[in-house]
């Protein structure tokens, strides 16, 4: 279960942080590490401040996008110091947080992703997420060092998977109760942006309806049939609309 709960730092700028972090994760259990364009990796620093936890620096997963970071995973939780616009579901109790992603990674990946030491993730970022998680701090000084906030979240992830009920050691569940990973999710997103586009109901690519619309399946919590319905309909919708128009007449 534990090697099901990934760690993404994003854009990381000092090296020892991520060996830092590397440390907090395997105190806590966790292994898999993926860095999204850390600014200066592999380094020595790196491996120096990981002390004894270098074979999760050496294993970590270096990628392109925070996308590409999550693409499989069921839950997706940003962790962030303060609200974003865009609604997305929030743990204001990271203990809760823990709960849940304990209960889904018993089945699928799921990511807690952090970001950049000076201000965090950006919205863009935050839309490739889920859910949102805060740290409760002192609101007088609530800046946590990158590594501690993966420590923190670490622990209760940690405590949540030794408290978990004995009902939990169960077989894995079928398709209809699992939660679709971010993949799928984006197919279906972009199926119903292509119909909404289709059917006239937006002129043009409108991103905050979209974006609206998201947020409102991420609140939501579709299940992978629930998905699969969803797309049967927007497919069925699409035969009956009209052809569009060719853009030219097919003569040379």
């Amino acid at each position: 279960m534990l090697a099901n709960i990934r760690i993404v730092l994003v854009q990381t700028y000092h090296p020892g942080n991520i060996g830092a972090s590397a440390r907090a994760m395997k105190t806590m259990g966790l292994t898999d590490l993926v860095l999204v364009n850390p600014r200066d990796f592999p380094h020595p620093e790196a491996s120096r401040l990981a002390a004894g936890a270098e074979d999760i620096v050496d294993a970590a997963r270096v990628v392109g996008t925070l996308a590409e970071a999550v693409s499989d995973c069921v839950q997706v939780i940003g962790a962030s110091a303060r609200l974003r616009s865009m609604p997305l579901p929030h743990f204001d109790e990271p203990d809760e947080m823990a709960r849940d992603v304990v209960a889904q990674a018993a089945d699928d990946p799921v990511a807690l992703v952090f970001g950049r030491e000076r201000f965090g993730l950006t919205n863009d970022e935050i839309r490739c997420c889920s859910h949102q998680v805060s740290i409760p701090a002192n609101p007088d000084y609530g800046i946590l060092n990158l590594s501690q906030a993966v420590q923190v979240l670490a622990h209760e992830v940690f405590t949540a998977w030794r408290r978990r009920p004995e009902s939990d050691f169960r077989l894995a569940r079928p398709d209809r109760d699992r939660r679709p990973s971010r993949e799928q999710l984006g197919h279906f997103h972009e199926h119903l942006a292509r119909v909404m586009r289709e059917s006239g109901f937006i002129t043009q690519p409108h991103a905050r309806t979209e974006a609206q619309l998201q947020a409102l399946f991420a609140r939501a919590e579709p299940s992978r049939k629930e998905l699969s319905l969803l797309r049967g309909l927007l497919a069925s919708l699409e035969q009956h609309l009209p052809a569009p128009p060719d853009e030219g007449n097919g003569e040379e």
